[in-house]
């Protein structure tokens, strides 16, 4: 790898993790947490941690999105009711994320400090089917230095969420880096949630049912296995798989995303350990606040000249994870995690413009070659 090269890796690195580790706008000395304040006090180690940054003025929308309109229409099938709650999940927001440990399992085990971050993302169909429906997020934030100045925008592909109807089969993660395509029978008007990081390697599924009433459309899923998230893994070790049930629910103005973990603990074999399954507890809500007058210009652009490439990507995951059967993801290679080498391509073609398919499905094959195994 040159020096540029490197450069790029390292400044796409610090990116993903600004995106997954960025803070709230006040400082950890004035910040409260609604879990927090009243088992540990306002000033104790319990305060959130991220960073300090700062983003510019966003308008929230002033008027009910025309999603939300769509979803109170009469006369639709459930079906057709379930995909346009998924559809309203796309849009220009502003984004909160919030986890608190809300207690632990172990005896004198302290609850770790909740963690508190922002963004201001960009959610795209980018597949649209009866049965199936693909949106990608990207991050395309700015920040306000301490002198008033702006920097930015920069644009970050992040992560992506697949909803397939009545899915035949489901990914699991099995823990130490591993995952599974199995077989499942397909429940009736159920929706499996696929979620892929930010280099389309799949992360975790959840499968559940969205529920219409009173003017509320919500999709609630089976609790499901899942990695380890980058906020927790650059920070401690002390467990091995989050086992989480998830809420979406939509609003008049975006969508909150709701998580209940438990912190598990894998033994022998895989499975969770017998003595001590779990450390701790989580609660999570992430926010989407639908806004106005933000340029994401910067985004679709990055989009428009990445597209293809990224879609060779996802065509690759979607022949390895066609048939059932078991896979494992080095963590890395030569020093470098795979989103690396995969976005310093894309920076590529976004700088250069020179997109040849052949090339980048060899590129892409190689590259997978190197990281992907098989048990």
């Amino acid at each position: 790898m040159t020096l540029d090269q490197a450069c790029k890796a390292l400044m796409l690195s610090i990116l993903v993790f600004c995106a997954a580790a960025g803070g709230a706008e006040e400082t950890a000395t004035n910040r409260w947490y609604t879990f927090s304040w009243p088992l540990d006090g306002a000033d104790s180690a319990r305060a959130p941690r991220g960073g300090t940054t700062r983003g510019p003025e966003v308008l929230p929308a002033a008027e009910p999105a025309e999603a939300w309109t769509a979803l109170k229409a009469p006369g639709l099938t459930g079906q057709a009711r379930d995909r346009l709650a998924i559809l309203a999940l796309a849009g220009e927001f502003r984004t909160s994320f919030d986890f608190v440990e809300t207690l632990t399992y172990v005896p004198d085990l302290a609850r770790a400090r909740p963690y508190q971050s922002w963004a201001t993302e960009y959610v795209f169909v980018i597949e649209d089917q009866p049965d199936f429906i693909s949106l990608q997020h990207l991050l395309v934030m700015s920040f306000v230095e301490e002198d008033g100045a702006l920097r930015g925008p920069f644009v970050q592909k992040h992560w992506r969420q697949d909803w397939r109807y009545e899915a035949p089969t489901s990914l699991a993660f099995l823990g130490n880096g591993r995952w599974t395509v199995r077989g499942q029978a397909p429940v009736r008007g159920s929706w499996t949630q696929t979620v892929h990081q930010v280099d389309d390697t799949p992360r975790y599924a959840a499968t559940g049912q969205w529920t219409h009433s009173g003017g509320v459309s919500i999709w609630e899923a089976d609790r499901a296995w899942r990695p380890i998230p980058r906020r927790e893994r650059t920070v401690r070790d002390d467990y091995d798989v989050l086992l989480s049930q998830h809420r979406i629910s939509i609003t008049p103005r975006g969508w909150t995303h709701e998580q209940d973990n438990l912190k598990g603990v894998l033994g022998d074999g895989g499975i969770l350990d017998r003595a001590n399954p779990y450390l701790a507890r989580e609660q999570g809500v992430s926010q989407y606040q639908r806004i106005t007058g933000y340029d994401f210009e910067a985004g679709r652009s990055y989009w428009a000249r990445t597209a293809a490439y990224w879609g060779l990507v996802r065509a690759w995951w979607q022949a390895h994870l066609a048939s059932e059967g078991t896979f494992s993801l080095r963590g890395r290679v030569n020093g470098e995690p795979l989103f690396v080498p995969l976005f310093t391509y894309a920076e590529h073609l976004e700088a250069q413009g020179d997109f040849d398919p052949d090339a980048a499905r060899a590129f892409i094959e190689d590259t997978m070659a190197e990281y992907i195994g098989t048990d």
